[in-house]
């Protein structure tokens, strides 16, 4: 696939065949491609159709022809100034989480001044970004049913949209990393993810000394777990932590 070329999946095709299947449908406009094909994996997971771009041309035409709920606008585009995708957008009464490098608090204004719905600067972490996402999509009124996430014949369900996370039909009260830890693991049941793994997942940048306190963070979890967590989470010894439960079809 050439750079910049407009990649998407089954449920995006089934978006641009006119099909409507209840699902949110995202547009990611990134140039750099590890980022887009990061963002759509986690997009996926939380259940959303997407389509993705690296370039502005290409977004204005998807834009016209896939109508979609919300874009992912990085403004730092390589042809056109990633502001006229955003003018684009915000005329046709699309959501815009814009996705920059820019720092200076002038360039958020800007974004915002001209119809952002809400701003994040690289480096993120993908789940942050996906919780955004699910709250611009909230207060412009599109739901998500397919967002619920069910593991184990349905004794553990993960809610992106409402932030939520059932055991046994109990809600949970998760922190922050409590949350970003289990959900992480939740995205590939079975897969083990290394102390590194997480904290570049969960806090979206390599920090070696927050290593050891995912240890504390799982502890923690794992009280929230029931009466036996560590079959929800289990340790592999001398590598990290997997989700044991599979996830339901």
């Amino acid at each position: 696939m050439e750079i910049g070329a407009p990649c998407w999946g089954s449920r995006a095709l089934a978006l641009l065949d006119g099909q409507d299947d209840g699902v949110a449908s995202i547009l990611i406009v990134e140039d750099e491609r590890d980022i887009r094909e990061l963002l759509r994996r986690y997009l996926e997971r939380a259940g959303h159709s997407v389509l993705s771009t690296g370039t502005g041309a290409e977004a204005l035409l998807l834009l016209a022809s896939a109508a979609p709920d919300l874009v992912l606008l990085d403004l730092g585009l390589p042809d056109i100034d990633g502001l006229e995708v955003l003018d684009t957008a915000t005329v046709m009464g699309v959501a815009v989480i814009a996705l920059t490098a820019r720092s200076s608090v002038e360039d958020r204004i800007r974004g915002l001044q001209r119809g952002a719905d809400d701003y994040v600067s690289k480096p993120f972490s993908p789940q942050e970004v996906v919780l955004r996402v699910a709250a611009v999509l909230g207060r412009h009124g599109v739901t998500d049913q397919s967002d619920v996430d069910s593991f184990g014949g349905g004794r553990l369900r993960i809610d992106a949209a409402r932030h939520e996370v059932s055991l046994d039909g109990q809600l949970l009260d998760l922190t922050p990393s409590e949350w970003g830890v289990l959900t992480t693991l939740a995205g590939s049941p079975g897969r083990v993810y290394s102390r590194a793994e997480l904290v570049n997942r969960v806090r979206g940048y390599e920090f070696a000394a927050y290593e050891r306190t995912i240890d504390s963070h799982v502890k923690n979890l794992r009280r929230k777990l029931g009466d036996d967590p560590a079959s929800i989470v289990e340790t592999v010894l001398g590598v990290g932590y997997r989700l044991g439960l599979r996830h339901d079809s």
